[in-house]
Formats: C-alpha cells, structure tokens, sequence
C-alpha cells in the first residue's frame, strides 16, 4: 500500500468518481472538503480523515480507513472507506430520483416541442 496519495487519485480508486479527472474537476471546483475546508486534487489523504463531497442532491461523508494507489473491486472498497452519510442525505437522493421521472404510456412516441416545453415548465414550477 502507499504511504501517501493525492485526494483525487484515492477518490477515484475508491469508486467515489467514474475517472480521476473527474475527482480532480470537483476537488477544484470546492466539492470535496476535509475538516470542511475546501482543498485542490494534490493534497494528501491521510488514515481517519473525515472527507465531505458534494454530489447533487446530497453530500456523502466519508472516513478514510487505508491509503490505496491503484483502483479496487467494488467489493474490496469497504477496505478502504467507511461511509458516515447519514440516511437522511440518501432518502433526499430517492425522493428527487422518484420525483424526477414523469410517465408516459407505451406507443405513443416521443414528446413534440411543445409538449415537452409543458413538461419543463411543469417541473420548474413550486406548487
């Protein structure tokens, strides 16, 4: 295992970020924090660092247990990281994915412009 990694590097091998430039992208746009203090994608993680990153709609809190380098099975991630993110935060995350989905019967195709002005309008509005 290494001794040290840049942030952006273990984000990615930890499965938080799809590819490192995008770990990379949300350190320098101040989505990752640690100890709620924004860093770039060169700092070090360390053991028992508390990380926050904001993910819309939620922000995931997580606890580093182990420095790794090189990307790991999904399975072997538990290794690593310890998730502190409440349940309130991930119910946040089901409620805007049910909210988010508007149903339209089989058959009938593709919205037109129209219709699909209607429908963005509807979503934008507050009741």
């Amino acid at each position: 295992m290494a001794e040290s990694v840049r942030i952006d590097k273990w984000l990615w091998a930890v499965r938080i970020f799809k590819t490192r430039s995008l770990a990379s992208e949300a350190c320098r746009t101040g989505k990752v924090k640690i100890s709620e203090v924004p860093v770039k994608p060169g700092r070090d993680v360390a053991v028992n660092d508390i990380i926050e990153i904001a993910q819309t709609p939620i922000t995931k809190t997580i606890q580093v247990k182990a420095v790794l380098a090189n990307r790991v099975g999904a399975k072997l991630v538990e290794n690593y990281m310890t998730d502190l993110t409440p349940q309130e935060e991930y119910d946040k995350l089901k409620i805007a994915r049910e909210t988010n989905h508007e149903f339209r019967p089989r058959g009938i195709g593709r919205p037109t412009k129209r219709e699909r002005r209607l429908i963005e309008k509807l979503k934008k509005s507050k009741f």
